[in-house]
């Protein structure tokens, strides 16, 4: 088994989910008392927040690349940024490192292909339903034209992700109108979902939709695992 490297904390509540998904999955596949063997570097998720507010992208990378060495330097053979928005540094922070990074956008994508599905909503933060990052390499790579909610849904969508879902707050209220906007981009033609912040699964999943669902959380972690024990093609960042 190859030790995998967790950048997390951004927020915790989703990086509790990698953690217990992964060790779940390690245990299904080898059984008994079998856990993954995992290094992770959880950071203050305020800090990073208020470089993504301040579009100090620069400054983030330089912090992530670093725990990035740090985790390599403590064995990881592989890293996993925990959280999709700062995906959008995942080719600068492939740079400085010397391991493979597997890439969230790859993972889900290589998800919804085999599933035969192409033009998803996405659900995310602003700076990934807004930004080009994840909808560009989504299309380019893999031939998926995703489709985002109106700017009022969006707002909506991500309010709930910051205000709620990362302080650990679940409503059943913020669940309806996250269903809401998944029946509006139905509607708007879209023929599956991508849960493409880490924290949604805490919110909705594939038994409150009828359209295929896919959590991107769960497939990160499941892709870790697969690289883990010795699967070495699980999708990963490629320096641009």
């Amino acid at each position: 088994m190859q030790m995998i490297g967790l950048i997390g904390g951004m927020s915790w509540e989703s990086t509790a989910v990698y953690y217990r998904r992964i060790n779940e999955q390690v245990r299904v596949r080898l059984g008994g008392l079998h856990s993954a063997d995992v290094v992770m570097r959880s950071v203050d998720f305020a800090g990073i927040v208020g470089l993504q507010q301040a579009d100090a992208w620069d400054e983030a990378t330089v912090v992530l690349a670093a725990i990035g060495r740090d985790l390599q330097d403590a064995g990881a053979k592989c890293l996993l940024i925990c959280t999709n928005t700062m995906h959008k540094l995942a080719d600068s922070i492939q740079r400085a490192v010397d391991v493979p990074i597997l890439h969230i956008v790859d993972v889900t994508a290589e998800a919804l292909r085999a599933a035969g599905v192409r033009r998803p909503l996405l659900l995310a933060t602003r700076y990934t339903m807004e930004q080009d990052f994840y909808l560009s390499r989504l299309r380019e790579r893999h031939g998926i034209d995703a489709i985002v909610p109106t700017d009022a849904d969006r707002t909506t969508v991500h309010d709930v992700i910051f205000q709620e879902l990362c302080q650990g707050i679940v409503r059943n209220e913020s669940r309806q109108r996250y269903l809401d906007i998944v029946a509006r981009g139905q509607a708007a033609g879209a023929d599956s979902v991508i849960l493409g912040c880490t924290e949604i699964g805490l919110l909705i999943g594939p038994q409150h939709i009828e359209l295929p669902t896919f959590d991107s959380t769960l497939l990160h972690a499941d892709a870790a695992v697969e690289f883990a024990l010795g699967r070495d093609d699980a999708p990963r960042a490629r320096a641009a």
